[in-house]
């Protein structure tokens, strides 16, 4: 039988059997190593030389800057400022809750970072107001989804890595793309908060909400010197992971004064669990990418898809919804292993523009974090509110809808990607 059925065979009837994502993919690669006798003697090298590279250092500081702001609690004072602007509006909670999202997205650089930071203040919040707990849960999960395509972004590292495409530029290209998904959010909020009678709080006098900026204002100034800093040529997106952790740290440990000892224990901690499972499973998907590579699965699996069709048009709609079915299966990182060995032949045979196609990808992958049964972001959210996942995912629905409504958008209008870093000349 053809090697690459097999190895994609197993691979997927591991993850079937309910192996880890890890599990399945290093044992499929170790398996097909020693059989054909490619040299399992590699693998140590192999592993090594995946997680070897400068950009990925970016990945650890990223996480560890999601959790130090997290609990240093940057997030309450933006949600304060975005509720008294917004106001009684139907919906007025909820855009709350995306607009937290949103901004949130420009500091922490993860999905799951993102859902808990927004999630515990605003869920209860909402539940509070009269919302629906499932309702409130599957918004902030589906707002969190803007936070890998808006920079910084840890998916957008690992992309870059493997598709030796630039970062910085692929950060700018997500800038628009990731406001787009925000707003596409809003009317599905504001028509099911209509119905249901659910609204916000008050307006917000001028001297409150001047109040609330001040208040707010290292929360607000963490994406400019973040963001200013790459842009401005100051930093390298690696480099802004290192200074997005001291800056972090600095307003939780001098200016807020909230962060002891005890609170960095567990924040170095929770961050070296959650990089620790990242690029374990950055090693081993590298590997299976090798492997496959190898055995010459990648050349044939790209050249049956050119084969499927020359029309263009009609190849991007088909591989949406492969990876769409693919985020559902799979987490970002393993999806992006897997699958550009194969698509990168594919991009250069129709000329299309890496930067674009990284964020059309990671759209497909961000709607994946809300779509079971690899819904990250849905998981999070339904611990912080305690509604049960069925109920959570039967709420996103809607959201689901209207996030993929965008990445067509983005799928076939190219300059909304490629328009930022072309005007801010990034290269």
């Amino acid at each position: 039988m053809e090697p690459g059925l097999l190895l994609f065979g197993l691979f997927f009837l591991l993850l079937f059997l309910g192996a880890p994502i890890v599990t399945s993919i290093g044992v499929s690669a170790l398996l097909f190593l020693w059989q054909y006798n490619l040299g399992i003697q590699v693998t140590a090298a192999n592993v090594y030389a995946n997680i070897a590279k400068f950009p990925l250092l970016a990945i650890p500081f990223f996480i560890l800057a999601g959790y130090v702001m997290d609990k240093a609690g940057l997030s309450r004072g933006l949600v304060n400022l975005l509720n008294l602007l917004i106001g009684p509006v139907p919906g007025g909670l909820g855009l709350v809750a995306v607009g937290g999202c949103v901004f949130f997205g420009a500091i922490s650089g993860t999905g799951p970072a993102d859902t808990a930071a927004i999630g515990t203040v605003m869920i209860p919040a909402m539940v509070r107001r009269g919302y629906h707990v499932g309702f409130a849960a599957a918004l902030v999960a589906a707002a969190a989804t803007t936070d890998v395509l808006i920079p910084p972004s840890v998916a957008f590292v690992v992309y870059g890595v493997i598709a030796e495409a630039s970062i910085g530029r692929l950060f700018a290209a997500g800038v628009v793309p990731g406001l787009l998904m925000g707003l596409a959010l809003v009317l599905p909020v504001y028509w099911i908060s209509k119905r249901h009678g659910w609204g916000g709080e008050r307006w917000g006098t001028r001297s409150e909400i001047r109040h609330a900026v001040w208040e707010a204002k290292w929360g607000l100034m963490a994406p400019v010197v973040i963001l200013g800093g790459i842009y401005g040529g100051i930093f390298t997106p690696t480099e802004a992971a290192v200074v997005a952790v001291a800056y972090g740290l600095f307003v939780g440990v001098v200016v807020f004064r909230n962060l002891g000892w005890r609170d960095l224990y567990g924040v170095f901690l929770d961050s070296a669990v959650a990089t620790s499972v990242v690029m374990v499973v950055v090693a081993f998907a590298g590997l299976f990418s090798w492997t496959g590579s190898t055995l010459g699965v990648m050349d044939r699996a790209a050249k049956t898809m050119l084969g499927l069709t020359a029309n263009p048009y009609l190849l991007l709609l088909m591989l949406n919804a492969m990876l769409l079915v693919a985020g559902m299966l799979l987490d970002a990182i393993s999806v992006y292993y897997v699958f550009l060995p194969i698509l990168l032949p594919v991009m250069k045979q129709f000329g299309w523009d890496p930067v674009w196609f990284g964020v059309m990808m990671t759209m497909n992958l961000a709607v994946g974090t809300i779509t079971p049964p690899v819904a990250v972001n849905l998981y999070v959210a339904s611990n912080i509110s305690g509604a049960s996942m069925e109920e959570v995912s039967r709420w996103a629905l809607p959201f689901v809808l209207a996030l993929i409504a965008v990445l067509l958008l983005v799928t076939y209008v190219p300059a909304l990607s490629l328009w930022l870093p072309d005007l801010l000349g990034v290269r």
